[in-house]
């Protein structure tokens, strides 16, 4: 038998044994955002520091940071080999509302063809899986590659102590590539790669036309109602193409190219299932982009949420002194995230009338990224996928942000692999969370052939 061949038959052999210690990892409940979790995120991190120690590591530390620690670990003994950066995030978000779920959120319950539990998929699963792979490998052999793990405690809360850990590391985490194991899948048995990720600019914006709120009867028609104009603003951010019109909002952004459209056109999709999946009526875009490239590879702007006035139960003729609005950007590879306020600022100064003042609060930011598709590390991310999956995966860009992806490209100046087996209808964040365990085994599998294969 070859190493692969006997790594794989120990990962099938103790199939029992890793759900075991699947639900251990998933009882503790590490809900980082909550401070009466405080001690259960810390004991999460000792739980990994643990079975890094008993994996071998060279070296593995509980790192203190002014939030939840980070766990860094790393095994240094494959001369001439490549060197993987692992990264991961141990916490996970409440449980509320808890009585929708159908067992309790901190016990993994088998259902099917599923274990749920909160952090089933998003990521203890995903980051186990691959424990699980180096497991199988360590006890049938020696590690192919060189590693460093990165594991996280504050991804759910935006990871406010990353960057400084990363920026004062630099030479600590050098490496020739991230795998990052919080990633996804296209369905059950449809492997993928996302080789983009949008970044994240998000605001509030004010509008005050008065000191207090007015009567309307007395004042109306002779001040400027804000809720007015925020809505003509608003509206004013998209024509009728469906493009923003922020100034310079698309200076930056990458035009897809032909190889990459026909690629992306392989993502197995249909209209009809998108419109059943969101309830909505139709479709609606940017001209000129397929739904796919819409949410992957083009720029977005959107109202999150707004409000002025009266809005309680009743009738109340209020003429309201101010209203807000919540504005986001989904940002696409080559756009910087640090634009978008400049931007929104002279889309204000162009069209906001005098009769009104106005701020505006950046919230967070973070960055896109793309990575290179033809590397040698996705070659061993697609052959790893074909492989335990019987089936060439699809490459797709990702709608959604992963701060750390571009964060690790700016800071470090590499690719992430993103090889993590979440499906889209797992529930993440929600009620009932699951993690389909089919794709959960390949998923082990998968981090053997791929570390194989490096």
């Amino acid at each position: 038998m070859t190493s692969i061949d006997k790594a794989i038959a120990f990962a099938r052999d103790n199939k029992e044994t890793f759900l075991e210690e699947f639900k251990e990892l998933l009882a503790i409940p590490s809900i980082s955002t909550l401070p009466e979790h405080r001690d259960d995120v810390r004991k999460t991190a000792l739980w990994l520091v643990e079975r890094l120690q008993e994996l071998d590591m060279d070296a593995v530390e509980l790192v203190e940071t002014a939030g939840h620690p980070i766990v860094y670990a790393e095994w240094l003994n494959a001369p001439e080999k490549p060197t993987v950066l692992v990264y991961g995030h141990y916490d996970v978000q409440p449980v509320d509302p808890v009585e929708e779920w159908d067992s309790d959120p901190f016990t993994g319950t088998i259902q099917g063809d599923y274990m749920i539990a909160r952090g089933a998929s998003d990521m203890k699963g995903q980051l186990l899986a691959h424990l699980q792979a180096l497991s199988s490998i360590a006890k049938t052999g020696a590690y192919p590659v060189n590693l460093k793990f990165l594991i996280e405690g504050e991804e759910e809360i935006g990871s406010p102590n990353l960057p400084d850990f990363i920026a004062n590391n630099k030479a600590r985490l050098a490496c020739d590539f991230v795998l990052n194991c919080d990633g996804g899948i296209h369905g059950p048995g449809e492997p993928a790669i996302t080789y983009s990720l949008r970044g994240l600019a998000y605001f509030e914006l004010e509008i005050r036309s008065a000191v207090k709120d007015l009567h309307s009867g007395l004042f109306g028609g002779s001040i400027a109602n804000p809720i007015h104009v925020l809505s003509t603003l608003i509206a004013g951010m998209h024509n009728a193409q469906g493009r923003v019109t922020l100034p310079g909002f698309y200076d930056k952004v990458r035009e897809l190219e032909e190889e990459e459209r026909s690629l992306l056109a392989q993502v197995p999709y249909s209209d009809d299932a998108w419109l059943k999946m969101t309830g909505a009526r139709e479709l609606y875009g940017e001209e000129g982009y397929s739904t796919i490239e819409r949410i992957g590879a083009r720029p977005t702007l959107e109202v999150n949420g707004i409000w002025g006035g009266f809005i309680g139960t009743g009738a109340k003729t209020v003429l309201p002194a101010r209203a807000q609005a919540k504005i986001s950007a989904r940002l696409v590879a080559d756009q910087h995230e640090g634009d978008v306020k400049a931007q929104l600022e002279a889309y204000m100064h162009q069209n906001c009338p005098d009769s009104v003042t106005w701020t505006l609060k950046e919230h967070s930011q973070g960055p896109g990224a793309i990575m290179n598709r033809k590397s040698v590390f996705m070659d061993a991310a697609r052959h790893a996928l074909h492989v335990a999956f019987g089936k060439e995966p699809i490459f797709k860009r990702e709608g959604g942000s992963v701060p750390i992806v571009g964060m690790m490209q700016q800071q470090l100046g590499v690719d992430s692999i993103m090889l993590g087996f979440e499906l889209p209808d797992d529930g993440i964040h929600g009620p009932n969370e699951r993690q389909h365990l089919p794709n959960y085994f390949k998923g082990i599998e998968t981090y053997i052939h791929f570390l194989m294969a490096l």
